[in-house]
């Protein structure tokens, strides 16, 4: 009996795993409609729980308390998918590293943004949202808001290793410029507000950082 057990386990294992993580999705997505339509502090875990179709203390075991969920889905709406990714390894910034030209690499980056901005911009928003009323929101919001200026000082250096930079910009000014342009709240107004396609705001992206940066 023992035996029949073991080599049961190998197959059941699996299964169990793709449910715990079939589950996990399934609160995440409930949160990301909750949270960017009714806002982050007048949603309840339990309406979150009742929105996924699962319990209370399933949403607690598979995410966590409500900071948690909401920092979950900032990180897998920015790695688009299930789990958190370092930037080094997503598979954009690898390619855009990888580019000769400043053209290129801003053109990556720009498509990119495009991309994930469907997805990113409407959880940022939350986030920001939630920041006003929520202290472990707020340090998630400014952590956040760090770590893309971070990001945004490496792409200035990689930049500059091509030579096309302007020299009258810093690497700090090259950062500052990507970084506020390519703000959640930037893709809101274009995208949510004046009706612009991700892909046209994406092209303008790439359009305007190439004559603003770049040294004709």
């Amino acid at each position: 009996m023992a035996d029949d057990v073991k080599a049961r386990r190998p197959y059941h294992a699996p299964r169990r795993a793709e449910q715990t993580a079939a589950t996990r999705r399934a609160v995440l997505d409930a949160a990301r409609e909750l949270f960017t339509t009714r806002g982050y502090a007048a949603t309840t875990v339990a309406q979150l729980a009742e929105r996924a179709g699962v319990a209370v203390d399933t949403v607690y075991a598979l995410v966590g308390r409500k900071p948690v969920v909401l920092r979950e889905l900032v990180e897998t709406a920015i790695s688009g998918t299930d789990q958190a990714v370092p930037a080094e390894e997503r598979d954009y910034v690898r390619a855009l590293r990888a580019a000769p030209s400043a053209g290129e690499k801003i053109d990556l980056y720009a498509a990119a943004l495009a991309g994930m901005g469907p997805r990113t911009a409407p959880v940022f928003l939350a986030l920001r949202d939630a920041a006003a009323r929520d202290p472990a929101c707020a340090a998630l919001h400014a952590e956040i808001t760090e770590r893309r200026a971070a990001n945004m000082g490496l792409f200035a250096q990689d930049l500059r290793t091509t030579g096309e930079l302007r020299a009258d910009l810093s690497d700090t000014d090259v950062a500052d410029i990507v970084w506020s342009m390519n703000a959640a709240d930037f893709y809101a107004l274009l995208v949510h507000q004046r009706g612009w396609t991700p892909e046209r705001y994406g092209a303008f992206l790439a359009d305007a950082w190439k004559r603003v940066l770049l040294d004709p």
